[in-house]
């Protein structure tokens, strides 16, 4: 029983360890995107905003989409039950895509999300 006890504590510790380099690689990569970004997420989050009048961030996130850096932003309009996904160009500032999620739509996203994570 001790034995056992001291094997899923080792366990224990590994996961956690590794759940904590994974962060600890995830925040790199993302000041490594950042240090390349010369539009700030304040600017880009304003342009976003400003296409969808009465939205507030949802969700926001820097990101290689399409070979492009982007600043993706989900944003929530009051009285819908869809996001509406903006993305701005972390170079110019541009926005380069503006699409509509369904609940249905943002269902699938989380579950290919999922999937890819595992």
């Amino acid at each position: 029983m001790k034995h056992s006890t001291t094997l899923t504590g080792i366990a224990l510790a590994l996961c956690l360890g590794l759940a904590a380099s994974a962060v600890t690689a995830s925040q790199a990569s993302q000041d490594a995107l950042k240090a390349r970004a010369k539009v700030t997420e304040a600017d880009a989050r304003a342009t976003a905003l400003a296409t969808v009048p009465g939205a507030t961030v949802q969700s926001a996130e820097l990101e290689i989409e399409r070979r492009k850096l982007v600043w993706s932003f989900d944003l929530t309009v009051p009285k819908s039950a869809d996001v509406v996904e903006v993305q701005v160009d972390a170079r110019t500032g541009r926005i380069v895509s503006r699409k509509t999620e369904t609940p249905a739509d943002q269902a699938k996203e989380a579950a290919a999300d999922k999937v890819m994570k595992h």
